[in-house]
């Protein structure tokens, strides 16, 4: 598969896409989501786990509290990654990780996720190349049991513009109700978007051998939503599940 150049990819919604028309199909792809998680909850037999990634202000937060704003939150679990805890860096990078994957019936969403060890910690140079690139393995390996065991894996990169990013942030400063998701270090780590573009495509190039990267433009939040709703719905009906029939009640003890 020839390698994934970031620059080549546009950012925005194609001039031909009709906003309010996109906008209206998201919502019926909503509600069809709902049903299917409903319909996954029911049967019991397949979970789903959805990876968002992109740079600061590419839309992580608005695209789960608007993909997932109907989904049943008996069924659904969002897991922010940040900073890992003391405990956590005692431990290998995906100890934290696993025990946050989705049980059978249930939808997991991961704001940031386990490749963040070889993003962040690479373009600061934390880890060795060395060890990006053992961890290149371990993350396919884990991906791997994961689809082998019934977690189906949806991983999207949330590809935004320089321009944007710095219009978002910006906005950040100036909002007082969005002023509380400013932090000074987005500005530097701003100034690390060549290494940080370069490290994601090294990403896509090694850790998608056994799930697919999405990547998808983030430029206009309403054509990002349509698209990973739509995935999402897709890779659902795709499981043909059936809701159980009646289950007699169970008197051993």
């Amino acid at each position: 598969m020839p390698k994934i150049k970031l620059d080549d990819i546009n950012t925005g919604a194609p001039k031909k896409m009709h906003k309010e028309h996109v906008k209206r199909e998201t919502e019926k792809l909503k509600l069809r989501l709902e049903e299917l998680q409903n319909l996954m909850y029911a049967e019991g037999k397949h979970s789903l786990l959805v990876v968002l990634q992109g740079m600061d202000a590419s839309g992580k937060d608005g695209t789960i509290k608007n993909v997932f704003e109907r989904v049943n939150p008996m069924g659904c679990r969002v897991i922010a990654f940040k900073k890992p805890t003391e405990l956590e860096a005692k431990h290998d990078f995906l100890w934290r990780v696993h025990h946050q994957v989705p049980e059978k019936g249930f939808i997991h969403v991961f704001n940031r996720s386990h490749y963040e060890d070889v993003l962040v910690q690479r373009v600061h140079k934390w880890v060795s190349e060395k060890t990006i690139k053992e961890r290149y393995v371990h993350i396919n390996n884990f991906e791997k049991l994961l689809t082998e065991t019934g977690t189906h894996i949806l991983k999207f990169y949330l590809h935004i513009s320089k321009k944007e990013q710095m219009s978002r942030l910006e906005e950040r400063m100036a909002d007082k109700t969005k002023m509380w998701k400013y932090n000074e270090d987005d500005l530097k780590e701003r100034e690390l978007w060549t290494h940080y573009m370069k490290a994601y495509e090294d990403v896509f190039a090694h850790c998608s051998n056994t799930v697919k990267w999405e990547v998808v433009p983030a430029d206009n939040n309403w054509y990002k939503e349509s698209i990973i709703a739509k995935k999402i719905v897709e890779t659902l009906e795709s499981l043909n599940m059936k809701y159980p029939g009646f289950k007699k009640k169970d008197t051993n003890f």
